[in-house]
């Protein structure tokens, strides 16, 4: 039964890289490696498990808090970047 959530999980993570590879916008792109992340973590647990070692659960919460961290940084970092140089995308004398 692990292997079956291991190998769904693992289809998952192509997906979520499809998207971040693919995504229409950089928020989109965010998004995505933040699920890839989290399936990064899921995977460390079902593998824990299997494996029959419990303590690869507090790896797995390791690298979810340093996936949330990375992922506020780079939303942020995006978002100011923005704000500096926004895209002139409307016609002359739109709003």
């Amino acid at each position: 039964m692990f292997i079956a959530a291991a190998a769904a999980v693992l289809v998952t993570m192509a997906l979520a890289l499809f998207r971040a590879l693919k995504g229409p916008s950089v928020y989109d792109r965010i998004l995505a490696i933040n699920a890839f992340g989290t399936l990064t973590v899921v995977l460390i647990s079902v593998h824990g498990f299997m494996a029959g070692r419990p303590e690869f659960l507090d790896l797995a919460l390791v690298y979810a808090l340093i996936n949330f961290i990375g992922t506020i940084a780079v939303t942020r970092f995006v978002t100011y970047a923005q704000m500096e140089n926004p895209t002139d995308d409307n016609e002359p004398g739109e709003i």
